[in-house]
């Protein structure tokens, strides 16, 4: 893979950054199944603070191995023996690196393998749009580590799927798979073969939408979640009235209008 232009030299993540504006970031750790450390968690915030004024049309996140992310390293966590404040710090650099995901305003398309795990999930669940294949397993093992959620699935997972599915995963290790994660949310989408191949068409198609229809939809949409149903509705009438003028719509509109267009159909 070719690092993306201008970024550092990442240790923990591999940047390939297409000419289509299509980027595929893949978490570097098999050896570890790609469990999250405090340089990881640096970088993704590096990445996708940046991501947004690069030109970036999509970006694919996946995992190098068999598995997408076994969550917090474990290992790093024993060996620091962090205080309560200090691991707080860590906390809030994972909401940091999350968040960035999620209101940044670029498309985010996880391509999910093995495990989804813990901050795996949390991390996947930080992503726009989620396909799993045959392997993604998802499960929240904080009740059985003797930890508790610390990167946002209080806030993300338990939308997704309900606090109390959450709860159940947290308290029993329960562990969901195949379309019974995507029946209750956990992806939407389920490949038949390589998720990664599946998540470079999704974002092929989300790519040909104008940058900033995909930046109001991929960050308006979570602010407006957090506001009251009044204020969530002046906002959207706020963004709404900037892009639906934009100019480079202007040929989207003149096409419906002569019928040139493609028309909105079901898949067969």
């Amino acid at each position: 893979m070719t690092q993306a232009p201008l970024f550092p030299t990442f240790e923990n993540l591999a940047v390939d950054a297409g000419p289509d504006g299509i980027w595929t970031v893949t978490l570097n750790r098999p050896a570890k199944r790609n469990a999250l450390n405090e340089a990881t968690i640096e970088e993704l915030i590096t990445l996708f603070s940046q991501a947004p004024r690069m030109e970036a049309r999509a970006i694919i996140l996946t995992g190098a191995g068999d598995h997408f992310c076994a969550g917090l390293d474990l290992v790093e966590h024993r060996d620091r023996d962090r205080s309560p404040a200090e691991f707080m710090h860590v906390c809030l650099r994972w909401h940091e690196a999350f968040n960035k995901m999620e209101y940044g305003g670029v498309p985010i398309i996880a391509a999910l393998t093995g495990a989804v795990v813990g901050g795996g999930l949390e991390l996947a669940s930080a992503a726009h749009i989620r396909v799993a294949d045959p392997s993604t397993y998802f499960a929240l093992p904080e009740g059985q580590r003797g930890l508790f959620t610390g990167g946002g699935a209080t806030i993300r997972v338990s939308d997704l799927i309900g606090k109390d599915r959450m709860i159940d995963m947290m308290l029993t290790g329960r562990v969901y798979q195949g379309q019974e994660a995507v029946d209750l949310g956990l992806a939407q989408y389920l490949s038949e073969g390589s998720s990664l191949d599946q998540a470079r068409e999704i974002a092929q198609r989300v790519a040909q939408n104008l940058p900033l229809s995909n930046f109001a939809i991929c960050s308006a949409v979570s602010h407006m979640q957090n506001m009251s149903a009044l204020d969530a509705a002046y906002a959207e009438s706020v963004v709404a009235g900037v892009v639906n003028t934009q100019p480079l719509a202007r040929e989207r509109f003149n096409a419906f209008a002569n019928k040139s267009a493609s028309r909105i159909r079901p898949t067969p």
